[in-house]
């Protein structure tokens, strides 16, 4: 990838996390590129395809963040997903992107709205194959809940200490 399009992707993710998919034009990221809107469109030819793209990207990066390790078990594979979503908070702007723009999946262009769908499904899999057990698929969507909620409450209380007491049962074994 270009250097220019890596740049632009860059910036409307972060724009993308902070107001989501309607919270950025071709015209304001051209501006904090330094380039014009007619450029921004040479790279990418619609704002849909543009966001496609990140949301496809954020899927592979977050993919990785959680991979499978060696013998792994239940609780490294949860940990594995709290710290993945804990880093948002400090690293990629506070929310999870998927988190952000399911909130208003209901407006998103359909190409978009299904890699945010996409993503959730293979999170919501990943967990529950991963961590096992009778009610792994409850358990899984359960985890993902906590997970996008306590990134919410921190995001309000503009305070990472409240994503830690919203997934701090995630941490203890279940016993």
């Amino acid at each position: 990838m270009r250097d220019t399009a890596k740049r632009l992707m860059d910036l409307a993710e972060a724009r993308m996390r902070e107001a989501g998919y309607h919270g950025f034009s071709f015209r304001d990221i051209g501006a904090e590129a330094g380039i014009t809107s007619a450029s921004v469109h040479h790279h990418f030819p619609t704002k849909a395809g543009m966001a496609a793209a990140i949301m496809q990207r954020h899927k592979a990066r977050f993919a990785a963040c959680v991979a499978p390790r060696p013998g792994e078990c239940a609780q490294d594979v949860i940990t594995a997903y709290r710290s993945a979503f804990r880093d948002a908070l400090h690293g990629r702007g506070g929310m999870c992107l998927g988190g952000m723009l399911g909130a208003e999946s209901g407006g998103l262009p359909p190409l978009l709205h299904d890699e945010v769908e996409q993503f959730f499904h293979d999170c919501i899999e990943d967990l529950a194959c991963r961590i096992g057990g009778a009610d792994a698929r409850n358990r899984a969507f359960a985890i993902m809940a906590l997970l996008e909620g306590g990134l919410i409450l921190a995001q309000v209380y503009k305070d990472a200490a409240a994503f830690d007491h919203a997934t701090a049962a995630l941490l203890a074994p279940e016993g």
